[in-house]
């Protein structure tokens, strides 16, 4: 496999609180910057999903399970968080030591900074505003495996679903691409959709180093999705709360009062 350079997530490092344990490799969550609270991850369809606050800056923090180095290239609103290109798995990532909690808290701007993550309207999102709206609403990790002179590892049959998905030329897949969004908002117009602003810079220093792929596909690919409250509501993917019946005191006390009139 070709050995091409990669940055090494030497970025903060954060507890593991609240993660959605979506991968076998690599878990994935979703934090408010601002309070440090893990969002509440809810399950549908397969899918997993988190509310936004239009406004809100976010990290989202990985956690490599495993005891080996682990290359993952994270792509937000479909478009790769390192590069800026409209993502694809083969493109460059971070890599994660054994074990290794990092944040990606924004679009890498350069070795030392990044433009924070937050929570927007379509319009003002980084992939509306650079004519790339049709995968807003999804963050996701690919994830590869180094390789070594040992076994290697199976691809698994999510990635090559993934792969061959994306196979058809771009024309095509971006009408897919739409037409699934608009049936999966149930006809509610698109630019309600949260996406993912360019913010402000913020220090996140990073550096330099080679990884060599164990595969071509990756090992898995990892996927949170998010919209505001309002929209997953409607779409019932937070459950509603049901309305309490009042609970009546059968010892209010006092003493017998006069009825009106």
């Amino acid at each position: 496999m070709k050995n091409i350079p990669t940055l090494f997530a030497a970025l903060s490092l954060a507890a593991c609180v609240g993660i959605a344990d979506a991968g076998a490799l690599v878990d994935i969550s979703v934090i408010d910057r601002s309070s440090g609270q893990t969002l509440e991850v809810y399950r549908h369809q397969g899918r997993l999903y988190v509310a936004g606050t239009p406004g809100k800056r976010y990290v989202v923090l990985l956690r490599n399970k495993s005891a080996g180095r682990l290359l993952t290239v994270v792509s937000v609103d479909g478009i790769n968080a390192l590069s800026g290109q409209t993502a694809a798995s083969s493109q460059s990532g971070y890599v994660l030591s054994p074990w290794q909690s990092a944040e990606i808290g924004g679009w890498r701007k350069s070795m030392d900074d990044v433009a924070a993550f937050y929570f927007t309207s379509l319009a003002d999102s980084y992939a509306g505003r650079t004519d790339r709206p049709e995968n807003v609403g999804v963050i996701g990790v690919a994830v590869y495996r180094e390789a070594t002179l040992a076994v290697t590892p199976p691809v698994s049959r999510q990635a090559r679903e993934h792969e061959r998905a994306a196979a058809p030329a771009a024309s095509t897949a971006e009408a897919k691409t739409a037409a699934t969004a608009r049936d999966e908002v149930g006809g509610r117009l698109a630019e309600s959709r949260l996406g993912t602003g360019h913010g402000e810079r913020i220090s996140a220093p990073t550096q330099y180093t080679d990884f060599r792929r164990a595969t071509e596909l990756p090992s898995e690919i990892v996927a949170i999705h998010y919209d505001s409250r309002t929209n997953l509501l409607a779409q019932g993917i937070i459950p509603r709360a049901k309305p309490q019946p009042p609970v009546a005191n059968p010892f209010p006390g006092g003493f017998t009062p006069d009825p009106r009139g």
